[in-house]
This record gives structure tokens, C-alpha cells and sequence, in this order.
């Protein structure tokens, strides 16, 4: 199947996604499950990251600066700076698609291979509209919250990094975070993280839901899942950044 046709495959699957729910009730209690799912279970994941990415960072600065011209609070700055505009949406992004983007995948394609959701059809239920909204909208509701968290660690991160090895003062980093600071930077990484929740859940939630075959199929399935998210991630930061920040 080619490009072009993905692309109006896609398109007519996502007018079935966002179409009106048949029960309030039983919709947004599917959305608290998700919100769990998608979001609090991923947790874990991103403080880990976001921890070590911010160490990583504030090292390599201080490594990197040995000029006696250039002050030591630019270590907070260049941290605060990487983990706000980049590494907190994009790179946590591309993990989340790996980590979330293949579990989608093969749950719904799991569904489709054993016919649960030719069932749904029958029963008279849209069985896009019922599975895979509610992935959507908990991953666009909780994926901002998931960043906030990220920058904090990965702050925290280059903070102790720094005092535990003596490359930085901690008086000089926390004075390089609030230096220079820009509000509208956390609106626009916000806006990414919205986007990239789209797309980790709606292209993971195509392949598994048109997946045919047995379970071969939704292995492979995920994997197209993971490296098509990942690919629009990137070219979506780029057009983002581009759009945003012009």
C-alpha cells in the first residue's frame, strides 16, 4: 500500500475515531483507565530518563566550558534550555511511542486477529470510536503533565550531578535556571507534547486496527507502529519548531 493511500486510509478511520460516543458514562470511565495506562504507568520510565538526561547534560557543559570567560551558571541555563525546548518533549516522546506506541498496537491488533472486534461491529458498536478515542484523548491530557515532570527531574538531575562531582555550584546553577527565562518556550513544548500524544496513539492504534493475519502479523504490525511514530515525531518537531518559534 502506498503513501497516498495510507494517508486517506488514515483519514477515513480517524472521521470513525472522533464521532460521537454512545455512552458518556462508560466513555470516560474507559478514559480513566487509559489516563492509568498510558500515562501513570509511564511514569517510572521518564523520571528515570528525564534523571540521567539532565545529569548527562549539565556534565558535558561543564566539561565543555573550560573557558575562564564564560560563567558557571551557563551549566543550569544550557540544562534548563535542552530539557525545556527538546530533550523533555521529543526525546520522552520517542520513548513513550516505543514504549506505549507498540502496546497499543498490539493490543488492538490482538482484538482484530481474534475477532473480538468484528464482534463489536456486529453488536452495533464503532469499534474505533470505542477503543481508540479514549486512548487519544487520555494520552493528549496526561503527556503534558508527563513533561512538567520530565524538565523538573531533569533539572534535578544536573543539579546533583553537578554538586555531587564539584563541576558546578549549586548556587550557580539554580541561577542559570532562572536566567534568561522565556514563558512562551513552555507553551510551545507543551503544543509538541499534544501533538506528539497524538500521534504516539492514533498511528499505533491504525496499524493494530486494520492488521491481518494472526499474531506474526501484529508483531510486525507494532513494529511498523513504533518506526512510523517515531519518523512523524521528528518531522513534526521540525514543522512545529519552524511554525512556533519563527
Amino acid at each position: 500500500m502506498g503513501l497516498f493511500e495510507h494517508v486517506g486510509k488514515f483519514s477515513k478511520f480517524l472521521v470513525l475515531v472522533v464521532s460521537k460516543p454512545e455512552k458518556g458514562k462508560t466513555f470516560f470511565s474507559h478514559i480513566i483507565k487509559e489516563i492509568h495506562k498510558l500515562g501513570i504507568n509511564s511514569i517510572g520510565i521518564v523520571v528515570i530518563i528525564s534523571l540521567f538526561m539532565g545529569a548527562v547534560i549539565a556534565l558535558q557543559t561543564a566539561y565543555n566550558m573550560q573557558n575562564p570567560l564564560l560563567p558557571d551558571y551557563l551549566v543550569g541555563y544550557t540544562t534548563r534550555e535542552s530539557m525545556l525546548l527538546e530533550f523533555s518533549s521529543t526525546i520522552v516522546g520517542l520513548i513513550l511511542a516505543g514504549k506505549v506506541g507498540s502496546n497499543i498496537a498490539s493490543e488492538i491488533g490482538s482484538m482484530r486477529v481474534t475477532e473480538q472486534i468484528d464482534a463489536l461491529e456486529i453488536m452495533g458498536v464503532n469499534s474505533a470510536n470505542f477503543l481508540v478515542l479514549p486512548k487519544i484523548i487520555a494520552a493528549v491530557f496526561i503527556n503534558p503533565f508527563l513533561y512538567i515532570l520530565s524538565v523538573f527531574v531533569g533539572i534535578l538531575g544536573g543539579l546533583f550531578a553537578g554538586y555531587l562531582t564539584g563541576t558546578v555550584a549549586v548556587s550557580d546553577f539554580i541561577y542559570g535556571v532562572q536566567f534568561g527565562f522565556i514563558p512562551y518556550y513552555i507553551s510551545y513544548s507543551l503544543i509538541k507534547t499534544c501533538v506528539f500524544a497524538f500521534i504516539i496513539t492514533a498511528i499505533p492504534s491504525y496499524y493494530g486496527y486494520f492488521v491481518k493475519g494472526g499474531a506474526l502479523e501484529v508483531g510486525k504490525a507494532s513494529t511498523k507502529a513504533v518506526v512510523n511514530s517515531s519518523i512523524l515525531i521528528l518531522l513534526s518537531n521540525l514543522i512545529l519548531t519552524q511554525i512556533l518559534l519563527k
